[in-house]
């Protein structure tokens, strides 16, 4: 695939969905942080109802702390491995305390120093949160990509490294919730919507299916 081609993909997508975003719900980046934590082989509406039950009681790493670890689970209970991910949440709402002044850190270094935070939960925050030009590839950025040939990769960092060296500067900020989007409502796994996809003559997938 070409630079003009990559060029158009963005731009269509771009008028698709001028002020694209996350669909979880958040208003800090503390916020943002947990609910991604929580994410994990979780749906965003599933988190989201979650979180309406948490944050309104605990939103900040001191008030998460001060809530106790059972009083985290009972609050996210309704989410996959909630035992887990409140282990978790709670030893970073520790770190972020002792750490970070209770502040969620803006490098990936610090980021990733956190329980249960790795390089596609660090991207997220530093992209979405701070607004740093950061790809995070998850299955749909990278099955999108591979698809359509925008990036191919055999796994998820190639793929990010690609899509960093080839995403056009101007499209980079937002690069990664178009194509999560895309590829969550699109060119969906099992069979794409090719025919109501805004990039298909420009999509170099070989196995196009003709479905609104």
């Amino acid at each position: 695939m070409n630079a003009q081609k990559r060029y158009e993909i963005f731009s269509r997508l771009r008028e698709h969905m001028p002020e694209p975003t996350t669909e979880l719900n958040w208003t800090t980046p503390f916020e943002l942080l947990a609910a991604v934590l929580l994410s994990a082989q979780a749906t965003d509406v599933g988190v989201n109802k979650a979180t309406a039950r948490l944050y309104p009681v605990a939103n900040t790493p001191q008030a998460i702390i001060a809530l106790g670890i059972d009083g985290l689970k009972e609050h996210i209970r309704t989410i996959g491995l909630y035992n887990t991910k409140a282990e978790n949440l709670m030893k970073t709402c520790h770190l972020l305390v002792e750490k970070h002044g209770g502040e969620v850190p803006q490098t990936r270094e610090a980021l990733e120093a956190l329980p249960g935070v790795g390089r596609k939960t660090a991207n997220v925050i530093l992209n979405t949160a701070f607004g740093q030009p950061t790809i995070a590839v998850d299955t749909h950025i990278f099955r999108v990509s591979n698809r359509t040939r925008i990036a191919p990769g055999k796994d998820v960092v190639e793929v990010e490294q690609k899509l960093m060296r080839h995403v056009p500067r101007e499209f980079r900020q937002d690069a990664h919730h178009w194509l999560i989007l895309h590829g969550r409502y699109t060119c969906v796994a099992r069979k794409p919507r090719c025919g109501s996809c805004v990039i298909e003559d420009l999509c170099e997938y070989k196995q196009k299916v003709d479905i609104a």
